[in-house]
């Protein structure tokens, strides 16, 4: 794996996750540079991948490491949130066997600081897709007190947001990530492994690029195409997002649709759509924390969609 830049995180719990796939087709939602989609290709030699990804210079670099399984693959650019009902609608419920999303920013877009991920980038940008109209630029420096207050409670669970709202607005207007980190580091919590402007370049990323919009809009198409027979893997790195998985999974393999508050059951009982293969989260063995440290957040939930 040398010649990857980006090490894809639960690799191996993934290929496990889909190891009883023989054919049909599997989706890969977010393809980044290609790590989970190619050994998802190795190891079901009989598998059609569609693979999606919004950022133009993973796409280009993808579409050669998955050269050699040219006829076995289709990389559509996108949102997934726009694309998925079509891609369903085009290969069938019957035939999709498997989706994998990986909710979250790839290691080389962190690295690359004109992307404007890192607390250290010399620019304010963290856009998955180049094209896309809204950049932590404008976030940073257009959004009210009041809207930067909201993202940093909720996507950034930091504690002391209004304080660091006011450091914002007090000292905008920003040209880049580092400027941004260095006017509230004395604000951001300290002692962690984590670098102290973590949780608030987050914040904003999920902001920015919308994530829990995508994720929710991914788990609504699900549920609506009704699958016969598929295996469902996400992989969050946030709080927020692993709770709205596991919810949904939950609501999901209930019998039971009854209003909690019902006398009794009117309901027919047989509801669930199908069953929850991880009863825990599944998360990174020591060997690969050791290889890649950015696997300590990841936590993987599967699910077996089909009655």
């Amino acid at each position: 794996m040398q010649d990857i830049p980006h090490i894809p995180v639960l690799y191996k719990e993934v290929i496990d996750s889909f190891k009883d796939i023989k054919e049909g087709v599997i989706i890969d939602c977010t393809m980044g540079y290609g790590g989970h989609s190619s050994m998802l290709l190795e190891a079901n030699p009989n598998i059609m991948l569609i693979a999606i990804d919004q950022d133009q210079t993973a796409i280009d670099f993808s579409t050669k490491r998955l050269e050699k399984y040219a006829d076995r693959v289709v990389i559509k650019k996108g949102r997934f949130s726009s694309m998925i009902d079509e891609i369903i609608s085009e290969y069938g419920t019957d035939n999709i066997r498997g989706i994998l999303a990986d909710i979250g920013v790839s290691s080389l877009q962190l690295d690359q600081r004109d992307r404007g991920f890192s607390y250290e980038s010399d620019t304010l940008d963290m856009r998955m897709d180049k094209d896309a109209p809204l950049s932590a630029k404008e976030v940073v420096n257009e959004y009210s007190k009041e809207e930067l207050e909201q993202i940093l409670l909720e996507y950034g669970e930091l504690r002391n947001y209004k304080k660091i709202a006011s450091a914002i607005v007090g000292s905008r207007p920003f040209l880049s990530a580092k400027e941004l980190s260095d006017a509230t580091k004395h604000l951001l919590p300290h002692g962690k492994k984590i670098h102290p402007a973590t949780l608030l370049m987050q914040a904003i990323r999920i902001e920015v690029n919308d994530e829990l919009g995508e994720l929710n809009s991914l788990l609504k198409s699900i549920e609506r195409s009704n699958f016969s027979d598929a295996i469902i893997a996400i992989i969050s790195f946030h709080s927020l997002e692993d709770r709205i998985v596991k919810q949904t999974y939950s609501k999901w393999s209930k019998n039971c649709i009854c209003d909690d508050d019902a006398f009794r059951c009117s309901c027919s009982r047989d509801n669930s759509l199908g069953k929850i293969l991880t009863k825990k989260p599944i998360t990174a063995c020591e060997d690969e924390l050791k290889t890649n440290p950015r696997s300590r957040s990841a936590k993987m939930r599967v699910f077996h969609y089909g009655r």
